[in-house]
């Protein structure tokens, strides 16, 4: 395929607004309680939205997924069983503290193990500190972690401020799910991963750019079972299976809309979940040679558009500006670390580049 960087960067920015705004649609369920549209929106996120894309673009799908060993198809569902924790915290936390501390802090802890882990999976990480980029790729992780202090600071600066206001803000339990929530994200990494394999089988099946769908099944499909079992003993305990069938009467009506709209929220949020994804694949292989930097991009359009819906939402109006100057410094850090990240990378492809160009190579 040929490479066009803009057109890359930009399916890229798609990406990040679809995954800045998912979980939005929430706000037009309110008649439901919370396990009602979690797993709908997962349902649909992790289920009939890979099934339908995967049938639609990889030729011979089943093909595909029998023809893969049964330890890859494992592996990989196992992970993505590990990884829905994550999800179900990630969600949760947003109800604590907000779209952008959430974003923020999450998405910052993904990009530091997302750069970390993979080196330490092929025993590369000492390596890493002597060649070319390596050093300010190290220095970059170190900035992300700064740049998340100085976010959770915020939120508990904010905490401070709306103390008895009828607002609703946790930011202890807040931002320890949302560690929890970026350290598994990475876990997902290592599903996808896993999943090579299949890409390689469906590629040869003619797949292209749209290989990786198979394993989204499989990766999605162990998220979704680790929330089932857990939101289904929700459901059991709190009687809210009913609410999928009426809508409770007893709870605020302001904005919820009726029984069909929460059903079309929670499809549509389970749509832009796999929609981060679907176009983080296809921005990718359009980068060409500076497919190094899709990572970096991703994050950044994460954390900016989520920063976005923050304002929009007014998550941070009538705050002190000792606040929002925390949470502007925060940001910004974590913005410049990935650049760093980005431009590490580059000189580390570079030099290697430079060094199988060399005589004798």
């Amino acid at each position: 395929m040929e490479a066009n960087i803009f057109l890359g960067i930009a399916l890229h920015a798609v990406g990040g607004i679809a995954a800045a705004s998912c979980f939005v649609p929430q706000k037009g369920t309110s008649r439901w309680q919370f396990q009602n549209f979690w797993l709908l929106m997962c349902l649909a996120a992790w289920l009939i939205v890979p099934v339908i894309v995967a049938s639609l673009t990889v030729p011979n799908l089943w093909g595909v997924i029998a023809g893969t060993e049964g330890k890859v198809l494992l592996k990989v569902t196992l992970l993505g069983a590990v990884y829905g924790f994550g999800g179900m915290a990630f969600g949760v936390a947003i109800r604590h503290i907000g779209y952008s501390l959430t974003y923020a802090v999450a998405i910052g802890i993904s990009a530091v193990l997302g750069t970390i882990l993979p080196l330490l999976q092929t025993g590369t990480l000492l390596q890493t500190f002597s060649v070319p980029g390596g050093s300010m790729i190290v220095t970059a992780g170190f900035m992300a972690l700064g740049g998340i202090v100085l976010c959770g600071i915020a939120g508990k600066m904010k905490e401070s401020q709306l103390a008895g206001s009828e607002v609703h803000f946790n930011a202890k339990l807040g931002l320890t799910l949302v560690v929890l929530a970026g350290v598994l994200s990475a876990v997902f990494g290592l599903s996808l991963a896993a999943g090579e394999p299949m890409d390689k089988l469906a590629t040869a099946h003619g797949a292209g750019q749209f290989a990786a769908g198979a394993k989204y099944i499989f990766a999605m499909g162990g998220a979704l079972i680790t929330n089932l079992v857990w939101w289904g003993v929700v459901h059991t305990r709190c009687g809210t299976w009913k609410d999928y069938k009426r809508l409770d009467t007893a709870r605020n009506t302001r904005g919820g809309g009726g029984l069909a709209s929460h059903y079309l929220f929670a499809l549509f949020a389970g749509l832009l979940w796999y929609g981060q994804f679907f176009f983080y694949g296809l921005g990718h292989t359009r980068m060409g040679n500076y497919g190094f930097i899709s990572w970096g991009v991703h994050m950044a359009m994460l954390i900016f558009f989520s920063f976005i819906i923050g304002l929009i939402l007014k998550e941070w109006k009538g705050l002190k500006s000792s606040t929002l100057a925390m949470l502007a410094a925060g940001l910004t850090v974590l913005l410049t670390s990935f650049a760093l990240i980005v431009y590490g990378s580059y000189q580390g492809e570079q030099a290697s580049k430079t060094e199988q160009q060399a005589p004798g190579h």
